[in-house]
């Protein structure tokens, strides 16, 4: 196993987004929830989840993804709307929406598919969710008080911020959460 590392690839957040869903955490946590928060500097806009890949393997993705990003320029988008996956009913996953312009998200992870598909990555079966992972729920929770928490929160909007860099991560599992080292990064509009 120590020839494949876990990976995946993302647009990075800037500062004053991630001041801006802190607070949503805060209001939560302020609420009294079992939530295990992801830190600051975990939160980012996921593209593309490849799991363990051998690690020469990088160069491609690499390669793969600056293929995607030609033609691309930077776009606008902002953390809109909080969240829980898949439902009240059953949550897991608390997140923060993205809104802003998402026909350039879905045509650039359109392209990004297309790339990955190629080198030898299936296809992924669901569509983009465009969404930031803020915390998860693992144990039991009063869903009625997270609806309202959650009401509470309705309207949420961080500053707007500009997509610049596609970005492929290393993901390594440690006991206080994953850590995220960036292996490349591909810039828009260049």
């Amino acid at each position: 196993m120590a020839d494949k590392i876990r990976t995946f690839i993302a647009i990075s957040l800037p500062d004053h987004v991630l001041h801006g869903i802190g607070n949503v955490q805060a209001s939560l946590k302020r609420s009294g929830f079992n939530i295990r928060w992801v830190r600051k500097e975990g939160i980012h806009l996921t593209l593309r989840f490849l799991g363990d890949v051998p690690k020469v393997r990088v160069e491609q993705i690499s390669s793969a993804i600056s293929a995607a990003v030609m033609g691309f320029s930077p776009f606008t988008l902002k953390g809109h709307g909080v969240g829980v996956f898949p439902d009240l009913r059953r949550p897991r996953v608390v997140w923060v929406g993205i809104s802003g312009n998402l026909e350039v998200l879905r045509n650039l992870h359109g392209k990004l598919e297309s790339q990955l598909k190629g080198i030898g990555f299936a296809r992924e079966k669901r569509p983009l969710k465009g969404h930031l992972t803020v915390g998860r729920i693992k144990k039991r929770i009063d869903k009625a008080e997270l609806k309202t928490a959650l009401e509470g929160l309705e309207g949420f909007e961080t500053d707007p911020f500009t997509a610049e860099a596609v970005i492929l991560y290393q993901s390594t599992l440690r006991p206080q959460g994953a850590v995220y080292t960036k292996l490349s990064e591909v810039n828009l509009g260049v």
